[in-house]
């Protein structure tokens, strides 16, 4: 789990700043906290007040850095979009394979590994997107938005295996994703390695034939 509290070595004059101003480092330790609570716990079940015990600030000091809690889960997300869809996902797809048609793959291999992570929690952005049905709330619109620039990267991955409709490809591609992330929530530890067998058997239909002779 991703986390930047403070240690207890830190400089007591880093943990103070001018009445009135914004702490920066209290806004780490709040980020932190909300990062920790709504991966685990989900967005509605988290409180203000179980932020605030847990990054050990005044209540008035959140409030300097956050206004409200609409404001820190949509900070929590953009930090999920960092810290997993560019930060994990991507680059250890990238890192595993050389070509594109073997990077969308290897998404499942690194799901096979996640999927196994004791406290494997699913995808934050569809979980997120379940708890906030209203299609105006800016909650739901953020998660929306970051669950589709995971499917540009496959669109990307997509064009440059040679795939013509590389947006219809990525939404399918997509499903397969979201799919076994659900399975794997429900207790199929191998729901990765079937959504990659069906990976296979969906490019062999998508991508150009070879040249005859």
């Amino acid at each position: 789990m991703i986390s930047t509290y403070m240690s207890d070595s830190t400089p007591t004059s880093l943990l103070s700043a001018p009445q009135g101003l914004p702490n920066p480092r209290a806004k780490e330790r709040i980020l932190a906290a909300a990062y920790d609570l709504f991966s685990r716990h989900g967005i509605r079940a988290v409180g203000i007040d179980a932020i605030i015990e847990q990054s050990g600030v005044a209540r008035m000091t959140l409030y300097r850095h956050f206004s409200c809690k609409e404001q820190l889960v949509l900070a929590f997300l953009e930090q999920r979009a960092q810290f997993w869809s560019s930060g994990w996902l991507q680059a250890e797809v990238i890192r595993r394979a050389a070509t594109a048609r073997d990077r969308l793959l290897a998404i499942f291999d690194v799901f096979a590994e996640w999927f196994r992570v004791e406290g494997f929690e699913g995808c934050t952005f569809i979980n997120v997107m379940l708890e906030t049905p209203n299609p105006d709330d800016r909650i739901r619109r953020a998660s929306i938005e970051y669950l589709e620039r995971i499917r540009l990267f496959l669109a990307q991955l997509a064009g440059e295996a040679g795939i013509h409709d590389r947006d219809g490809f990525a939404r399918k591609w997509h499903i397969l994703m979201k799919g076994s992330i659900v399975a794997a929530r429900e207790g199929d530890q191998d729901a990765a390695r079937r959504a990659q067998d069906v990976g296979r058997l969906l490019l062999v239909a998508e991508l150009p034939a070879p040249p005859v002779g």
